[in-house]
């Protein structure tokens, strides 16, 4: 039966009902139990004494904490950090103890199954339940046991399944405590308890639904090589420890180090070493092959990067990389590209990329001494890769195939739906940062939570679940976007869409408690949501119109009032808190809103000086000022927690050229005018919106001004069917939120009658032919069908489908491409002639998933140049604004 949404208030409701329930319903514990705790979780800690609840601090003393010399060394690290992390929150040191088995009234109990004999022991005297711990990927319980062995009247037990599993059991036990992942890498601090109780029941988040979780630090200079060697000297083992502990606290376990110009294995013997010892998976990038980085190759390589002319020497600087990796956990890279990162030559073929591959393959096998297939290898469908293996290249079933994004965050290809599974299944390679056309974007977080949703509930649901590895540049200021991704993998289907804004709102809790984290979580998704409208380093003069909808105005004034909310809360946070608020919420806020002040007053200097203004200089001045703002802000953030982070804001962003960024920061040019040009009752030319007549009486969405602009979620009625229903994706998008036909895995239906539609009443004036123009996420073809398609119709007319990929591939000289990402939307238009004035039904239908439709605008001859299209119109007879 299909859903019907009378008008655009439930659906509306429907958003914000669950944050809304969940809000209501946790209000009674949040007294009694600790606010920060793992997004997604139950709170399982609490300040509070209670029925069964073990005491990990209380009573001025702290439970003496065991964990067996026999377990895996990242165990017993991991065990100290707990230690470590309840001092932090309760000035209480407890004991620890590797040694003899622990003894007392209340004890903690640390250890792997198959590692640890008392874990073992406790099982077969069946005290602990291995049912969903044995044999599974990284999976932990928390619970108490009665009774675990003599002297010992209860015990906290913290098992893993395997050694990451029992890290992540601590890691997650020290987040419900209160210990934020970041807090070292954001200065989160910690809220002091005076006692700690772990409530009864067994805690646990199951198994990660994808296998490898990580991240890639990469285009790291100038921000944190610069800091790296200020701080460590180098991109070496000090830096890393903290990186490696970092991953593990947010239950990922997988890295691509940093490799401009460095060189992870090289550079510092100890980072392999300390990597294995943590429990990182390590991995090189796409092209790296056989844990050797690229600039190895600079260093040791003999003669050409050419496996044509070079073979010899190839294979024997690949076979040092695997003979170096001895038996450490690594996802092995396999295949080749060009020197540097590029294609690799015209002549090479399908033939010698298999040849390479099986060579390589022999080279893993004689050096691990099993067969290849043992050691976990990928193959990444990197750009010009992909059409490889379109082309018909293929390697072994066991090998990873890792699929990527076209560096902008839209995924280029996922796997056929029903066919045969690959033991080594597929992965994701994604972006948050990236060096390359159409532009360069390092500096900032442009990377909403609903765009990295979309794209990765698409992934989850073809399968591609084996590695998911985002580039996040730098690191940091991308701690918001990492830890989604990272929770994200553990467990996709606990975050729907309509989850995310409560995503936010628990991530905010857990770095600055309860009390301001709604107005911090709607800040984190507003600024990402605005920089995600055009990456800063693509923002100039003449991004936005000045003279239309008074969309620069609007941008502008939008970006301010943000600031002004962070502001305050900021002026409300506690000082030991405003470190690592202005890190995280304020400073990209402040540094962003100025920017775009910064464009603004460039563009209406400019205007000014045409007509000879009296306040061209004056606006030439405030630009000038605002340009020297844009260091102070940079300034202010290197001088917090003692100058910790000087350098991680030297990334340049203003005055970009081309794709490759500047050199310095340039300021943008304005015209300062002699005295004798200047009028001095003359203004810029900004045009307001012009009076219109009145429009006609409707319910629908109604024309004045020759145009008719509608927000997607905002339909009348949406006709389910076949197993598919119409999801909005709050927030999704340059403007208010994304709509899109669910399950992403549905066939493709003909549009018409009653298939998946949906409906917009809208009121014309006259019968003049009409212009749709439909706004769309900027999804590519990811089942490589010829481009994904919708079709639009007007009243009882048939359907006009429309391929959004015409022309389109995502490669660089690409334009249709280039202006998709750069712009973050996809326009298509149709034209349809009408039978009459009056009203009418827009009827937007579903032709193949994973379409997400973000807006509407009926141009009915009065449409003006705009970069966001014109504000939506209100319903009834009200004036456009």
């Amino acid at each position: 039966m299909p859903m019907i949404f009378p008008d655009s208030t439930f659906p509306r409701l429907l958003r914000w009902l669950p944050a809304l329930l969940l809000l209501l319903g946790a209000l009674p514990a949040l007294a009694a139990s600790l606010v920060p705790a793992v997004p997604g979780s139950e709170a399982y800690v609490s300040a509070e004494k209670g029925k069964n609840r073990f005491p990990l601090a209380a009573g001025g003393k702290a439970a003496p904490l065991f964990a067996s010399a026999q377990d895996w060394p990242g165990v017993l690290r991991a065990a100290r950090d707990l230690q470590a992390d309840i001092n932090r929150v309760t000035k209480l040191q407890p004991a620890l103890t590797t040694d003899k088995a622990p003894s007392g009234k209340d004890v903690v109990i640390i250890g792997t199954v198959g590692k640890s004999p008392l874990i073992d022991q406790l099982i077969r005297d069946k005290k602990l339940d291995a049912n969903g711990l044995a044999g599974k990927w990284e999976t932990f319980v928390v619970q108490t046991v009665d009774k675990p062995l003599a002297g010992v009247d209860r015990a906290l037990v913290v098992a893993g399944s395997d050694k990451r599993g029992t890290i992540f059991g601590i890691y997650d036990l020290s987040q419900q405590m209160g210990v934020s992942p970041w807090y070292w890498w954001a200065d989160v601090p910690v809220a002091p308890q005076k006692a700690l109780y772990v409530l009864p029941g067994r805690h646990s988040l199951g198994e990660p639904q994808v296998k490898y979780r990580g991240i890639f630090i990469n285009d790291e200079a100038p921000a944190l090589q610069n800091w790296s060697q200020e701080k460590f000297g180098g991109v070496n083992s000090k830096m890393y420890t903290h990186m490696f502990e970092l991953i593990l606290r947010l239950k990922g376990n997988y890295l691509w180090p940093a490799m401009w110009g460095n060189a992870f294995s090289a550079d510092d013997p100890q980072n392999p070493v300390l990597a294995d010892e943590y429990g990182i998976v390590m991995g090189t990038s796409h092209h790296e092959p056989l844990t050797r980085a690229h600039d190895e190759w600079r260093r040791f390589g003999k003669g050409p990067w050419n496996y044509q002319t070079n073979a010899e020497k190839l294979r024997e600087f690949w076979r040092g990389g695997m003979k170096r990796m001895g038996t450490r956990e690594n996802i092995v890279s396999i295949g080749m590209r060009g020197d540097g990162d590029e294609p690799m030559s015209e002549e090479s073929n399908i033939a010698l990329l298999e040849r390479i591959v099986a060579d390589q393959r022999k080279i893993i096998a004689e050096e691990t001494g099993k067969p290849a297939e043992q050691t976990p290898q990928l193959w990444a469908l990197y750009k010009e890769v992909q059409d490889y293996y379109d082309r018909g290249m293929r390697v072994p079933d066991d090998v990873t195939l890792l699929l990527c994004d076209d560096n902008w965050g839209n995924i280029r290809k996922l796997p056929k739906l029903g066919e045969k599974p690959r033991p080594g299944g597929y992965g994701i390679y994604y972006h948050f940062d990236y060096v390359g056309g159409p532009r360069n974007y390092k500096w900032l977080n442009t990377n909403p939570l609903p765009r990295i949703w979309e794209q990765m509930h698409l992934a989850h649901e073809y399968g591609a679940n084996q590695i998911w590895i985002v580039n996040v540049g730098d690191l940091k200021p991308m701690e918001f976007p990492i830890s989604f991704f990272l929770d994200y993998a553990w467990n996709p289907n606990k975050w729907p869409a309509n989850s995310l804004a409560q995503y936010h709102q628990q991530w905010a809790a857990g770095q600055f408690g309860a009390k301001h984290a709604a107005g911090i979580a709607d800040i984190l998704a507003k600024y990402a949501k605005y920089n995600s409208r055009r990456k800063p380093e693509l923002l100039d003069a003449d991004t936005y119109s000045l003279t239309n909808y008074r969309e620069w105005e609007t941008v502008v004034a939008n970006w301010q009032q943000l600031l002004a909310r962070a502001e305050q809360i900021g002026q409300q946070m506690p000082a030991e808190y405003r470190d690592a608020y202005y890190e995280l919420v304020l400073h990209p806020v402040q540094a962003c809103a100025n920017l775009n002040e910064l464009y603004y007053t460039v563009a209406q200097n400019r205007a000014a000086a045409k007509d000879g203004a009296a306040n061209t200089n004056a606006l030439a001045d405030k630009a000038k000022a605002l340009f020297a703002k844009d260091a102070e802000i940079k300034q202010r953030y290197h001088a917090l927690a003692g100058g910790k982070w000087n350098h991680m804001m030297d990334q340049t962003h203003i005055g970009y050229t081309y794709w490759q960024q500047p050199p310095a920061d340039k300021m943008p040019e304005v015209v300062v005018l002699p005295a004798d040009q200047i009028k001095a009752a003359a203004e810029p030319a900004v045009a307001a919106s012009k009076p219109a007549g009145k429009g006609l009486a409707s319910s629908g969405f109604a024309e004045t001004d020759g145009y008719v602009s509608i927000e997607a979620e905002h339909f009348d009625k949406a006709v389910n069917g076949a197993g598919v229903t119409w999801q909005v994706i709050p927030d999704l998008g340059r403007t208010l939120s994304g709509v899109t036909a669910m399950p992403p895995t549905v066939g493709s239906p003909a549009p018409g009658g009653g298939t998946p539609h949906l409906e917009y009443r809208v009121q014309l004036t006259g019968t003049a032919p009409v212009t749709v123009h439909a706004y769309f996420a900027p999804t590519l073809d990811f089942r490589n069908q010829g481009g994904l398609r919708y079709a639009v119709s007007i009243d009882d007319e048939a359907p006009q489908i429309i391929n959004l990929h015409t022309g389109l591939v995502a490669d660089n000289g690409n334009r249709p491409w280039e202006q998709s990402v750069a712009q973050n939307i996809i326009i298509k238009t149709s034209q349809h002639q009408l039978a009459k004035t009056g009203e009418h039904t827009l009827k937007f239908w579903l032709v193949d998933p994973g379409v997400v439709l973000e807006k509407l605008v009926l141009d009915h001859g009065g449409l003006k140049p705009s970069y966001l299209g014109p504000p939506e119109s209100p319903r009834g007879g009200a004036r456009n604004p």
